[in-house]
């Protein structure tokens, strides 16, 4: 049987969740729809989390960029597809994803490259830079940014 939760039962969770970790409004709303909360109790808890600044998409998505970055080492297109998946706006999307430093994001590359090209077997060059290409796509950096840091390994 599933336990049912008072509005201000909810309220407490969320708000010690939120403080504790940066969550998006999607991940409660979807919290609270486990939960079986109503609509219109959905609404006014979101409205109190947002008035109070528990949850900022944007904040949560600077954050989320970053440690993606970070710590994860994925491409813009990797981090663009989890943020469309949470339901982050798309001008938030663009406007965070757009303020990423080239020169970093570039350099976490090369790094991932240095260390898989030694860890790669391939019979020609060729197919050495085939592999990398692959590995740095399923990681979501564009093929710009790959041909770039391929030239600078090449050199």
């Amino acid at each position: 049987m599933k336990k049912t939760y008072s509005e201000q039962e909810v309220l407490q969770k969320l708000t010690a969740l939120c403080a504790a970790a940066e969550h998006c409004s999607q991940e409660m709303v979807e919290k609270m729809t486990r939960w079986e909360i109503p609509e219109e109790v959905q609404a006014r808890v979101m409205q109190y989390l947002t008035e109070h600044q528990y949850i900022d998409d944007e904040r949560f998505c600077r954050a989320f960029v970053s440690d993606k970055i970070k710590y994860n080492k994925w491409g813009q297109k990797k981090i663009e597809q989890a943020l469309f998946l949470k339901r982050i706006p798309q001008e938030i999307r663009q406007r965070v994803l757009n303020e990423i430093d080239p020169d970093d994001y570039v350099s976490i590359l090369r790094q991932l490259l240095t260390v898989k090209r030694k860890s790669t077997r391939a019979n020609s060059s060729y197919e050495l830079n085939g592999k990398l290409i692959r590995f740095a796509m399923q990681r979501g950096f564009t093929m710009d940014v790959i041909r770039q840091c391929l030239k600078v390994e090449e050199d």
